[in-house]
C-alpha cells in the first residue's frame, strides 16, 4: 500500500542521516511525553500522525512546511 507521509518522513530521516528511534527521541523530549519508535512507526503506518507533529518532525529536521498555491503559482 502506498503511504505517502510514511514514505515522505522515511526519505526526510534518511536524507538527514537519522533514525526514526532518534526521530522518537527527539519528539519525546519536545513534546515532554512518552514517545517510541513503536508509536511513531504505526501513527505514520496508519496516516494518523496530526499535523501538529508533523510540523515538530519539520522543525527537528530543520525543514520548513510551505504551502503552494498552484493556481498562483505563489507561495505562503
Amino acid at each position: 500500500m502506498n503511504n505517502p507521509i510514511l514514505n515522505e518522513i522515511k526519505n526526510l530521516v534518511a536524507d538527514r542521516d537519522i533514525t526514526l528511534t532518534y526521530l522518537a527521541q527527539k519528539l519525546e523530549k519536545k513534546l515532554g511525553r512518552k514517545y517510541s519508535l513503536a508509536s511513531l512507526s504505526q501513527k505514520l503506518r496508519n496516516g494518523t500522525i496530526p499535523y501538529s507533529e508533523v510540523r515538530h518532525i519539520a522543525e527537528i529536521l530543520e525543514y520548513k512546511i510551505i504551502f503552494y498555491d498552484l493556481r498562483k503559482r505563489t507561495t505562503k
